[in-house]
């Protein structure tokens, strides 16, 4: 194959990476809506729209990404980064508002980052493959902050357990999703070293 046949280099402001930094703006944004309008119903939907608006953004960047052909090494390692970012602000104002306890927002962050340095570290051996473990724990984490943050205990007080039993449930799948993650990384790095000797 020629250089001219070689496929273009994919531009770094690309729809992707475009709505990644996004969905990065809108982290500040939550956090400051979060802290002026804890207790009113419309601050509330509006502080949930801006969640959910970025979760959407969140499978749009990706799915442009791959079908695209827009991966980039900015997108590899910013995506991630907002993912955890708009999770963890979530998950810090509603222990800040008293409705999360501290140790399941604690638990949530330090699993999701630490996998996260870990993706990083064993890039040189591999890319770390998505798994149905990972799926289902960003789906009922997904589900159960949009639920906290949704007004439902300002009308009715008994709601607040139902969003609690979710974050419960969340933090369960995040812990196992993190215990498969960490089993993954470790056979992938083992199996590329042992290639390596091998050669």
């Amino acid at each position: 194959m020629t250089t001219n046949d070689q496929a273009p280099p994919v531009p770094l402001w690309n729809i992707a990476n475009i709505l990644t930094m996004v969905r990065c703006a809108m982290v500040p944004v939550l956090v400051v809506l979060a802290i002026l309008y804890p207790d009113t119903v419309g601050g509330r939907l509006l502080i949930t729209a801006v969640f959910v608006v970025a979760m959407i953004t969140d499978f749009l960047d990706g799915h442009l990404a791959r079908s695209r052909g827009l991966i980039t090494d900015f997108g590899k390692i910013v995506d991630p980064i907002a993912d955890k970012a708009m999770t963890g602000a979530a998950l810090v104002m509603l222990s800040v508002w008293d409705y999360v306890p501290w140790w399941m927002t604690v638990l949530i962050l330090v699993r999701e980052f630490g996998i996260t340095i870990m993706r990083f570290t064993i890039l040189k051996y591999g890319a770390l493959p998505a798994n149905m473990a990972g799926k289902a724990k960003t789906m009922v984490q997904t589900i159960a902050i949009t639920f906290c943050l949704l007004p439902f205990e300002l009308w009715w007080g008994p709601a607040r357990w139902i969003g609690l039993a979710l974050v419960l449930l969340a933090v369960v799948l995040t812990v196992w999703s993190g215990a498969v993650n960490l089993k993954d990384g470790l056979r992938l790095r083992r199996e590329a070293l042992a290639r390596g000797a091998g050669a």
